[in-house]
């Protein structure tokens, strides 16, 4: 046996509520960026690190900059209820994305972490925007 398959693989069945479930956590770059192409978003996309400045200097396009730290009940009141929340940090180096998507579902907001992050964004070859 190969360490590939030291570990039965999971059921057909559990498999796809693990992936289902998976994706109703996480989105990845090319899926936002698509959704920006096609005009499509029905999302928020939230920068949520950094300063001021470095946002200005770099974020992906279409993002409002709310700093994990600054996510509060008071500060989410710009948005209705049901608004879905996408947020993104530096890359799989940053936690930054999962302390505000913690915050966000506390606070009873729906939200998905877009996996990879500025990192992804720029594996993808996507470009940023500047302010």
């Amino acid at each position: 046996m190969s360490f590939v398959s030291d570990y039965p693989a999971a059921s057909p069945a559990a498999a796809t509520a693990h992936f289902h479930d998976r994706l109703s956590f996480e989105t990845d770059c090319a899926d936002v960026a698509a959704s920006f192409e096609s005009g499509t978003v029905d999302f928020v996309l939230l920068h949520v690190i950094g300063s001021p400045e470095a946002f200005a200097k770099s974020h992906l396009p279409g993002a409002v900059h709310l700093p994990h730290r600054h996510i509060t009940a008071e500060a989410m009141r710009a948005w209705p209820d049901e608004t879905l929340f996408v947020v993104y940090c530096a890359g799989p180096h940053c936690n930054g994305a999962d302390r505000a998507a913690l915050k966000l579902s506390a606070l009873g907001r729906p939200v998905k972490v877009m996996i990879g992050g500025m990192t992804g964004w720029v594996d993808e070859g996507f470009a940023f925007e500047t302010t």
